[in-house]
């Protein structure tokens, strides 16, 4: 009811209770409290007894009232649970997962305390200054291409970036999303599976959208950026959110149907990897190499320094 009753006061200039009572066969006073928990959820909302009430200001928050109004999406993003504060996303998504949440669910928060990326390192997530999303995926598909959906989310996100700011990003294989250099975005895929089969994915996103540099710890205050920091002003997170679930749910859906190819291609137009001379560390050594291409499966191939032709599954790379 209190989305219906919002989305009238975006759409009036002024409505009374009266006419929304009779709308939505309730009674004043309960529009008067449903109008209330707007105001708690900081929308701005004046009251005028003879002309009723007024939408002034939406609020900052990214909860689902905002973030669905007018969301042109069949799937992700029609599920939205939002939360002040949370360790992570990335656990409730996966709890909501295992209790059977339809594919597309979205886990939002205005903080994480414990946000993780790959390896589990950490990913600052001050309040109300980013968007920290976890989204329940139910592909059919082979454990064996899990990493074509870090590819895939790369794609969409550096998409929403393009359209929602004037700046140009760039990937690094996998998951990475850079500008001018540094880091403004990661992603994170986990997965429940059996041998051969993925039961969900759980795929965590982190955009640094209003981050201060202030705000962002002392060791990475230096390789890791903003979209404010580099547009110069603030960015609308909710404008930004809606824009990547509807560019996820597009290049999502092309996988699903066609397959990695076009995607795959697409990839590959934006990354900053291929053609690179980089170093790999998967944790127990470390070599380096120049980033020859992605194979079909999303994979990385490199020509390391001795010559030598390896296909890297999972590591961390570093350009040079």
């Amino acid at each position: 009811m209190r989305d219906l009753i919002l989305k009238e006061l975006k759409q009036q200039d002024h409505i009374s209770g009266e006419q929304l009572a009779k709308q939505f066969n309730i009674s004043r006073t309960a529009i008067w409290k449903h109008v209330n928990e707007l105001r708690k959820m900081g929308y701005e909302i004046e009251s005028h007894p003879h002309y009723g009430y007024a939408l002034i200001k939406n609020t900052d928050l990214l909860v689902p009232e905002e973030i669905t109004f007018e969301l042109n999406t069949n799937v992700i993003g029609k599920r939205i649970l939002h939360l002040s504060e949370v360790d992570s996303t990335q656990n409730i998504a996966d709890k909501l997962a295992r209790e059977g949440a339809e594919e597309g669910t979205c886990v939002i928060a205005e903080k994480q305390t414990s946000g993780r990326g790959r390896r589990s390192r950490n990913w600052a997530s001050p309040f109300k200054d980013g968007v920290y999303i976890s989204i329940i995926l139910r592909p059919n598909l082979k454990p064996l291409h899990i990493i074509q959906i870090p590819l895939i989310a790369g794609v969409a996100l550096v998409k929403a970036m393009e359209k929602t700011t004037s700046l140009t990003p760039s990937i690094k294989w996998p998951n990475d999303i850079f500008l001018s250099g540094r880091k403004v975005a990661g992603i994170l895929t986990e997965v429940n599976c059996d041998i051969d089969t993925v039961h969900y994915i759980v795929l965590g996103i982190g955009i640094n959208v209003n981050t201060r540099k202030t705000a962002l710890p002392k060791e990475i205050k230096g390789t890791a950026t903003s979209l404010s920091q580099e547009c110069g002003h603030d960015i609308s997170r909710v404008d930004f959110l809606k824009q990547l679930l509807l560019e996820l749910e597009t290049a999502y859906n092309e996988f699903v149907t066609n397959g990695f190819e076009a995607i795959g291609k697409q990839w590959m137009a934006y990354n900053n990897t291929i053609g690179s001379n980089i170093k790999v560390n998967d944790g127990q050594t470390e070599i380096e190499g120049k980033a020859l291409r992605i194979d079909d499966d999303g994979f990385l191939i490199i020509k390391t320094d001795d010559g030598q032709t390896q296909r890297i599954i999972s590591a961390d790379i570093s350009l040079k």
